[in-house]
């Protein structure tokens, strides 16, 4: 009897050395708004890995493709913490300074979206982390894919200019680009990202700002929606790693490292794949069918300065005076 309380005692002692190892381990959840074979979705795939593999207590669990909700509902869920992570568009519906993420040519190229749009200490991201700071979420980094276009089921008429165009486009919730696609010529409805592809297959809208060209290849040319890609290289496509405050207070020192770690990894890894894949996508674009509208160089300079002089004011509104003039005193 002895030695069974012995070791009865010793397999005590040992489960109650084990159990801190247990307790220390935390799932959390990680949701997106990308398709499953989307490169997004990969890279989701990448930052689970690369947390657990750092072997700091903490495993994920990846849930794509809007399963937890679209990007506006994600936003709020983070901010709630119901989940922990998320990889989405900020939408300016939760907050109006969010529209500087939709502020039409202010970039014009790869490098600016690097410069300007990734490096978490600019002026930009500077204003996006105190906007979101008060909703109670951590930005992590950021996703620009390259220019969003017009997805269309037809070819728009006088589409290079600012005349009339006779189709309706959907816009997601943003005045500015709302304000945007009519100074174009368009007429534009607000709807969400889950509505569009029966909205367009019904006949509800014509088809839709949303996408760069790789975006529009995976989600729309491979499932038979439209014909044309309008390449008005307006406005950067993207999409925020970003954390519950909520979450990131329950994380020791280490785990933070390793989550900041594998989150700035994927950032920079999409960026690259996309910035490299951009003429690649536009090739297979075509040959889905997709036929591609370009501006000429004066064309495009037209339209850039027609909406930097008509939409920018209206960010005053929404983004405020300060934080437009911070942003352009930056870009300097």
């Amino acid at each position: 009897m002895r030695t069974f309380l012995k070791y009865l005692a010793a397999g005590s002692v040992a489960l109650q050395l084990a159990t801190p190892a247990f307790a220390a381990d935390m799932r959390l959840k990680f949701a997106g708004v990308f398709p499953i074979d989307h490169q997004g979705s990969k890279m989701m795939e990448q930052v689970k890995a690369d947390i657990e593999a750092a072997d700091v207590g903490l495993k994920i669990s990846v849930f794509p493709a809007n399963q937890l909700g679209s990007g506006e509902a994600l936003l709020e869920d983070v901010a709630r913490g119901n989940i922990d992570f998320a990889a989405a568009f900020l939408y300016a519906d939760t907050d109006p300074r969010l529209e500087i993420l939709s502020m039409p040519f202010l970039v014009s190229n790869w490098d600016e979206m690097n410069s300007v749009m990734r490096d978490l200490d600019s002026e930009f991201n500077t204003i996006i982390q105190e906007t979101l700071a008060d909703h109670g979420i951590r930005l992590l980094g950021q996703n620009p894919e390259g220019f969003v276009g017009i997805v269309a089921t037809e070819e728009p008429a006088n589409w290079n200019n600012f005349d009339a165009k006779n189709m309706n486009i959907r816009v997601w919730s943003s005045n500015v680009v709302k304000s945007m696609v009519e100074t174009l010529g368009y007429q534009a409805t607000t709807m969400s990202w889950g509505d569009i592809f029966p909205a367009i297959q019904s006949g509800i809208v014509d088809g839709a700002i949303c996408c760069t060209k790789t975006a529009t290849y995976s989600i729309f040319a491979k499932s038979d929606v439209g014909t044309h890609f309008v390449q008005y290289n307006s406005i950067p496509e993207n999409t925020s790693y970003y954390v519950s405050e909520k979450t990131w207070e329950k994380l020791n020192d280490a785990q933070r490292a390793a989550v900041q770690a594998a989150f700035t990894k994927a950032s920079d890894d999409f960026f690259a794949y996309n910035r490299e894949n951009d003429a690649v996508f536009e090739q297979k674009l075509v040959d889905s069918g997709y036929t591609i509208l370009k501006l000429s160089p004066e064309d495009q300079q037209a339209m850039a300065d027609k909406v930097r002089a008509e939409i920018w004011p209206m960010l005053e509104d929404s983004v405020g005076k300060a934080n437009i003039d911070r942003l352009l005193s930056s870009l300097k």
